[in-house]
């Protein structure tokens, strides 16, 4: 108001500055409008002051009580995830149990197959190899190769099934491996998370080290609501149960296929076993019997010799006879006339020539012929038993001491 009445005025010019004063209204009014100024920047400081008490007061209590409501929220979130850190490892803990558990099953398969490759199915295959070295007749499609064939089919039956369960196995641990490592991702994570939090928990006001963001985009690094963390969250605990289910489950199985496919094995092992037996009993008791047989053509044979030197002994002293007769009868047709005639003497010498030769060589000759032959045939007979025995040999052999000694080391059992 003294400003305006001041600006008012009309400046004196320099010349006449000395002769210009103001009125003493003039200084009352200036005086009243500096007080009446002063008064009213004093109420209106004093509302500013009042107004900020009052501010600085109602602040104070939001800015503790955000900070309160802060404080709270992240114990409750701390509290909350340590509840899932906490549950996420009580499900961990059994992770390594199941793969320690698991593995010692895949050390079964593979243990069982290692047995069935390299010691039964080599063993049968080496019996069926063996026996086709049997000679003439006995290289025969029998009972023992039937069982061994079979024993075969069944050990690649077998060998086929363990091995899909060991991959299953495998895929199993694979799948338990990779969920123990989300698992422990997720509780490193949590645990970073807690120690996070707890840390600004412990922050307050009056702490050192604190800022101020300067920047101008917005402070807020989250990008994932709580119900997605929580079904995360609860995603990995149930994948963890579910493989942890699946491996509990797997085990029982491999019990169960195992005993099955023991049994079966040691059920046909037993069969092909027992085939060999009665194969070899029955190859022995033909093979007595071809030595029994053997040992009497052997002595028919010699009997029969000691009969074509009897019977060419026989023909010999008939000959003799006959000769004599011959004689006698060419003597005779040297007589003269009338006494060369047919008497009871040439008579009798004829008839004696006709039995003779009736004798030698019808009888005795015919005889020497088939006893001849006879002894042909008995030493063709000793010599193909004898090839027969032989046969028997080697199959008694190839049964008895190769493929049984080979069959004694199949072994069997459950893993």
């Amino acid at each position: 108001m003294v400003n305006s009445i001041v600006e008012g005025k009309t400046e004196p010019n320099s010349t006449n500055l000395e002769n210009f004063k103001f009125t003493l209204h003039d200084w009352y009014t200036s005086n009243c409008a500096r007080l009446h100024c002063s008064e009213a920047q004093r109420n209106l400081a004093r509302l500013i002051i009042a107004k900020s008490d009052k501010v600085c007061e109602l602040t104070t209590e939001a800015v503790k009580s955000n900070r309160d409501n802060t404080n709270h929220q992240l114990q409750q979130r701390i509290e909350h995830i340590e509840f899932c850190k906490d549950e996420l490892e009580r499900y961990r803990n059994v992770l390594p149990l199941e793969i320690d558990t698991l593995k010692v099953y895949r050390e079964r398969l593979t243990n069982s197959l290692t047995s069935l490759r390299k010691n039964a199915l080599d063993i049968c295959l080496k019996c069926l190899l063996t026996r086709e070295h049997r000679l003439g007749v006995d290289l025969a499609i029998d009972k023992v190769e039937t069982e061994l064939r079979k024993e075969c089919e069944i050990i690649k039956c077998a060998d086929k099934l363990m091995s899909n369960t060991l991959d299953q196995t495998q895929e199993q641990i694979r799948r338990l491996k990779a969920t123990l490592y989300f698992i422990d991702h997720d509780i490193e994570d949590k645990e970073n998370s807690l120690r996070i939090d707890r840390h600004n928990l412990t922050l307050k006001e009056t702490s050192l080290h604190l800022s101020i963001y300067q920047g101008k985009s917005a402070l807020e690094s989250s990008g994932i609501s709580i119900d997605e963390w929580k079904m995360q969250t609860r995603k990995n605990i149930d994948s963890l149960k579910q493989d942890v289910e699946i491996a509990k489950k797997i085990r029982p199985h491999i019990d169960q296929i195992l005993q099955q496919v023991i049994t079966k094995l040691i059920y046909q092992k037993n069969a092909t076993d027992e085939a060999f037996r009665r194969r070899i009993e029955e190859t022995k008791l033909t093979k007595d019997k071809l030595e029994e047989q053997h040992s009497e053509i052997m002595q028919q044979a010699n009997e029969m010799t000691s009969n074509i030197t009897r019977l060419e002994k026989k023909i010999a002293e008939k000959e003799g006879f006959l000769a004599l007769a011959h004689t006698r009868l060419g003597n005779r047709c040297q007589r003269p006339g009338l006494e060369l005639t047919r008497d009871e003497v040439e008579e009798s010498l004829a008839k004696e020539v006709s039995d003779l030769r009736e004798v030698v060589i019808s009888q005795l000759q015919q005889t020497l012929f088939e006893a001849q032959a006879s002894l042909r045939f008995l030493l063709k007979m000793q010599m193909q038993i004898e090839e027969e025995i032989n046969i028997k040999t080697n199959t008694l052999k190839i049964d008895e001491v190769h493929c049984m000694s080979m069959r004694q080391s199949i072994d069997y059992h459950v893993f």
